[in-house]
Order: structure tokens, then C-alpha cells, then sequence
């Protein structure tokens, strides 16, 4: 340890002396902490043509919980998912969807998927002067640092018009897989000493294709493997105005600032584990269920452990069943209706049944246990992130990129975002805090 980190150690009890505020004050001041109100429902901050969610219905004036619901652009994500079929990489013609708020045609679909794949490329040397010199465990720290220094390769940079804008959207949609994996295999060689593998996205394969094929030294992939992640990525696209990174997006849009400052600061908003995070506590509580349970198929066992979960007797002793539960949605995340069919066919084709047996206990019992021990009775439910983490370990997928996944599948929602503030924009978003500091007398200084 060195002398500034004695000092700040020593120092710590000064700022929490001093920062302190009792919680009362915000009740007695009306202040919506977390912009949300006692009921937990969002302070209404703008507008947006861009997503809808649903969780409640108006009955006699009463909000009543209801099945969850996603909208992108008009379009319920379930009726789209169908809408793609059983096979076919979708991610570029949902992208389309966001960013330019209509479907496309065949010949739209197969131009936009064209100008993707052409952006698929890093300044020259970006890959050995940027990613491999300071290589990190923290794949988003790298992405971010990329993402900003990539800003220094635009003549445009500062450019903030919305075609501009557009143009930077979609470069950093392309490029984002590249950022991440290409950080990834560095991290992997320097602090792992493994391979060193930097491979070139395919010009003519999907965006889940090129992930896997960048990500695998034979490059080999199944389609049950490219559909699978092809659905968690459009699944983890949008999520309206309000989640914390898309927030953040908006924040810094409205402040005339350019497009790499504002992915930036969305990608740090995103690595936070309340918000990009949370699958890899799943895996983490599944893996330490797995030593426990000796039997996924005993739902006795399984029930045993859920309860020593919320008695805070196991795991982290936080009280907390990772993956269930949503700020949102209460009777069911439409995501993870989705998700879970998919997942069931990947774990059939990688022979992960007993595995996947567990989970599906977990989802049934989880709720009963929650709604007992808390006494929550409007619903909870599993959310999305309870399956991904599995579906990226199922595919091979590092755990140090199960965020940097979220964040290729978000940027697509963050661009959509930032046109729309851009177009809409006439005011810089600025929300009021209450003071409750003391004065005092400058005289007093010294007494």
C-alpha cells in the first residue's frame, strides 16, 4: 500500500461523515430517488417512438400486474422473433428496425447487412497500437478506451449532425464484436498466456456468425449455435428510455456532445454489475448451487437451497435469487419466454439436459420461495439474464465477455436513441437536486 492509499484509507470516514444524508430528508424533501417514486415506478423524464414495455393493465383505476410485454418500433418482440423463422440471423434487419423505424424489404435488408459488413474493419494498426498494448480482464474498460480512440482516427468526429451521426452508428455497430473479442484474445495471450488469435470478420457472415468464428480457433459453428445467439443479441437490443446506459446515452447526447463521448459513457453506465452484469451473478450462485445440490432434478433439494439463498445462508448471504425479479416486468419478462426455447434446443444439441433441468427448477420453484419468505405476492419472475449466462457458457463464451455480449446487442438501442434526442433535442437534460448543506462561517475556520 502505498502513502496516497493510506491517506485516502484514513480519509474515507471524513467524506462519509461529511457526505452523509440522512434518508429522511429525501422523503420529507419529495425527492424520487433512483428517479423512482415510493412505488417504484419511473419518474417520466422524455419521450420515445423507439420502444414500448408493458407490465400492468388499467383495471377500474387499479394498475394490475400482467404477462410482460416488449414493443420495438410498433412491433411486439415476440410476433418478431416469429416474424425472422426457426433459422435465419435476424440481428441486421432488427437493427434496421431501431435505427431507421420501419422493417425492410428484402432488398433493404441485404443493402443495410452490406454497409454493416463493409464497416467491418479497424483503422490500420488500431488492433496492435490500441487493443494489444495495454491489454485488461476488464473487456469493457477496453472496449471504452478503444471506443474514444477511435474518435481520433474521424475527421468527423465532432460532427454531431444526424447523418453524421448515423454514419457513426452504424460503424461502431459493426465494430463493437471486433473491439470486444480482439481485447478479449489479448487479455487471454498476455495474462493467460494462450493463444493469440485475431481473425477478420467475414464480409458475408451474420453478426452472431463472425462472433463465433472470430471467437473459436477452427471457426466452426453449428446454426442451432448462431440462431441462439443471433436472439440474444436482438433480445438484449432495446429496453426503452429509461434503463441507466440508455439513459446515460441521452444524458450526454443532450449536451451536444459526439457520438464516441456518448457510447462511452453509456458502455461505463453498462459495466456497472446493477445494471450489465447481472448474468454473471447467475452463474456464479448456479455454480455454487451445483455443489450443493446433488440431485438438478430433485426439486426438494433445489427448494432447500433457494430458501438458505433468501435466509441469506449461502452464496453471497445477500438474501438475493439472481435472475429473478425485474424493476419492471412482474408476471414475466417477455425475453426470457422467448430466450427459453432457444435455450432448450442448444442444450439438447450440447447434451447440457441434467443442466438445464436445474434451471427449469430453479424458475419454478424461485418464485414460491420469494413469495413466501418476503411475502411478494404481485409476481416475480425469471428475467433474461437468468438464461444468457448459460447460453454463453454453453457456446464457449468467456465470462469476461458476458457483458461486452450485452453491450454488442445495445449499441444498436443506443444509437437509436441518440438520433432520436438528436431530432428532438432542444433542451439539455438537467434534473434539480435539493441542498440540505449547513452554512457556516468562514470565520470559524480556524477556532
Amino acid at each position: 500500500m502505498n502513502k496516497l492509499e493510506s491517506y485516502t484509507q484514513i480519509m474515507e470516514e471524513v467524506c462519509r461523515n461529511n457526505d452523509y444524508i440522512a434518508p429522511d430528508l429525501y422523503a420529507k424533501n419529495d425527492v424520487k430517488r433512483g428517479l423512482r417514486d415510493e412505488n417504484g415506478n419511473g419518474v417520466v423524464t422524455g419521450l420515445t417512438n423507439i420502444s414500448k414495455i408493458k407490465s400492468f393493465d388499467i383495471v377500474n383505476g387499479e394498475k394490475v400486474p400482467c404477462d410482460g410485454e416488449l414493443w420495438y418500433r410498433g412491433y411486439k418482440i415476440t410476433d418478431l422473433i416469429t416474424h425472422l423463422g426457426n433459422d435465419e440471423p435476424g440481428f441486421h434487419k432488427v437493427a434496421y428496425l431501431l435505427l431507421m423505424g420501419s422493417l425492410t424489404t428484402p432488398k433493404q435488408a441485404e443493402e443495410f447487412k452490406q454497409f454493416l459488413n463493409a464497416s467491418n474493419t479497424l483503422p490500420k494498426n488500431f488492433t496492435r497500437d490500441v487493443i494489444m498494448k495495454a491489454p485488461s480482464y476488464d473487456i469493457m474498460n477496453s472496449m471504452t478506451r478503444s471506443i474514444l480512440t477511435l474518435a481520433s482516427y474521424d475527421k468527423k468526429s465532432n460532427d454531431i449532425s444526424v447523418s453524421n451521426s448515423l454514419r457513426q452508428c452504424i460503424q461502431l455497430i459493426s465494430e463493437f464484436p471486433m473491439l470486444a473479442i480482439y481485447a478479449y484474445h489479448a487479455y487471454n495471450h498476455y495474462d493467460n498466456d494462450d493463444i493469440m488469435l485475431i481473425r477478420r470478420p467475414d464480409p458475408n457472415a451474420s453478426t452472431a456468425e463472425n462472433i463465433l468464428r472470430m471467437l473459436r480457433p477452427d471457426k466452426k459453428y453449428t446454426a442451432t449455435e448462431v440462431k441462439v445467439l443471433d436472439t440474444a443479441l436482438i433480445l438484449h437490443m432495446e429496453h426503452g428510455g429509461g434503463n441507466n446506459s440508455t439513459f446515460t446515452t441521452r444524458v450526454v447526447t443532450s449536451s451536444g456532445s459526439d457520438t464516441y463521448s456518448t457510447i462511452a459513457a453509456a458502455m461505463s453506465s453498462l459495466k456497472g454489475p446493477r445494471h450489465g452484469g447481472a448474468n454473471i451473478k447467475v452463474m456464479d450462485m448456479m455454480a455454487d448451487m451445483k455443489k450443493q445440490v446433488k440431485d438438478f432434478y430433485d426439486k426438494d433439494q433445489v427448494r432447500a437451497y433457494l430458501e438458505k439463498l433468501v435466509n441469506k445462508d449461502a452464496f453471497d448471504k445477500t438474501g438475493l435469487i439472481y435472475g429473478m425479479g425485474h424493476a419492471i416486468y412482474s408476471l414475466s419478462d417477455p425475453r426470457e419466454r422467448i430466450f427459453k426455447q432457444f435455450v432448450e434446443r442448444l442444450a439438447v444439441e450440447k447434451g447440457r439436459e441434467r443442466d438445464l433441468a436445474l434451471y427449469q427448477n430453479v424458475e419454478e420453484i424461485a418464485p414460491l420461495v420469494i413469495a413466501e419468505k418476503r411475502h411478494i405476492y404481485k409476481g416475480v419472475s425469471p428475467n433474461v439474464d437468468f438464461y444468457s449466462g448459460f447460453v454463453y457458457e454453453m457456446l464457449g463464451i468467456p465470462k469476461e465477455l458476458y457483458t461486452a455480449m450485452f453491450a454488442i446487442a445495445r449499441i444498436v438501442g443506443w444509437s437509436a436513441h441518440r438520433i432520436e434526442e438528436l431530432i428532438c433535442m432542444d433542451k439539455i437534460i438537467r434534473p434539480a437536486y435539493v441542498s440540505v448543506m449547513k452554512e457556516k462561517d468562514v470565520n470559524n475556520l480556524d477556532k
